[in-house]
């Protein structure tokens, strides 16, 4: 056989191959899991701005990922359910919306990499070994600040000058509020507040935690974040309005839904960035080696029609450093 015919024939063959492999990398559909504790509807947003984050790295779903949704629906029977879902569906990647879908995908599995989108203390819990060095299969963000829970006491010590007991929404069956609960204390100590601790479990738990709060008579109140909050934040809106108390909520949920005022970290920029170590896993980096990051974007919010509805004045030094008012 001609010498010219024989590497035009390898060539042809090899660029086949080459053409067919490129193919096959390209039809790769990467398939993630989402899971949240609370209700689908209530993490729109949350799941809105990690989507727009794979969306800035090409990737575009139904094309080249897929984003399984599990939701917990804030039942806590319901939540390992759901997480042994994704595990049986092999999905590439875990995504979890918050620090009890965070521990529900540790229980569920040590194979699977998990991203947290915003864990209270991640390093408190056990979920990792530190933030620099997270080891195991979870990384992510954290929606741990220094001082947080320091600058929401002292917000509500503003717009409630003779403020002295705060009654503080929690579950303390969740790891990570124990150490958080530590730190409200100090900050709590430092403004001259008594904190009064209500656990919450469920649904049934909340209109009860506002009679303790006014029977003991606090003058405001700090909403920690359990998902039960979140399902329930309508109806913690309207006790508060009721109970005619002031409310720190940590979600912008809370005030879209008739909440007083929220300060935390922008749950839209952590999700968004989630979608960074997401795309960084698929390419072959280990979540043990991903450092996990702490926020760099904070949100206040202010609701001037729920504080209407309490006979609260906002004052203006606060009002002006409001990010967002709802009128």
């Amino acid at each position: 056989m001609n010498r010219g015919i024989v590497v035009w024939l390898l060539a042809t063959v090899l660029l086949a191959t080459v053409s067919f492999a490129e193919a096959q990398q390209k039809k790769k559909v990467h398939q993630l899991g989402f899971l949240i504790a609370s209700s689908a509807s209530s993490q729109k947003p949350r799941l809105e701005a990690f989507r727009q984050g794979l969306r800035e790295l090409g990737y575009i779903e139904g094309q080249n990922v897929v984003i399984e949704l599990r939701s917990g629906e804030g039942k806590s029977e319901r939540l390992p359910v759901v997480t042994a879902e994704l595990v049986r569906l092999k999905v590439d990647v875990i995504v979890t919306g918050g620090t009890t879908s965070t521990r529900a995908a540790k229980d569920a599995t040590v194979a699977i990499p998990i991203v947290m989108t915003g864990d209270g203390d991640p390093v408190g819990s056990g979920v990792v070994a530190s933030l620099a060095r997270p080891g195991g299969n979870i990384t992510g963000l954290s929606n741990m600040s220094v001082d947080l829970d320091g600058k929401r006491l002292g917000i509500l010590k503003e717009i409630v000058p003779k403020l002295s007991r705060v009654a503080v929404l929690a579950s303390r069956d969740q790891k990570s509020n124990v150490a958080l609960l530590k730190e409200m204390d100090v900050a709590a100590q430092a403004l001259g507040l008594r904190l009064q601790i209500l656990e919450l479990q469920g649904p049934k738990d909340i209109e009860a935690a506002f009679r303790a709060a006014s029977k003991e008579r606090a003058e405001a109140i700090l909403a920690g974040a359990p998902a039960v909050l979140l399902t329930q934040r309508t109806q913690v809106a309207e006790l508060a309005v009721k109970n005619r108390l002031p409310v720190m909520y940590p979600r912008e949920e809370f005030v879209e839904a008739g909440g007083l005022m929220l300060y935390a970290p922008s749950i839209s920029d952590l999700s968004r960035r989630a979608a960074v170590y997401v795309d960084k896993i698929l390419k072959g980096a280990k979540p043990a080696d991903l450092p996990v990051e702490q926020p760099t974007k904070f949100e206040f919010v202010i609701n001037l029609k729920a504080a209407k509805q309490i006979g609260l004045t906002i004052p203006p030094n606060v009002l002006v450093r409001a990010d967002k008012v709802i009128k």
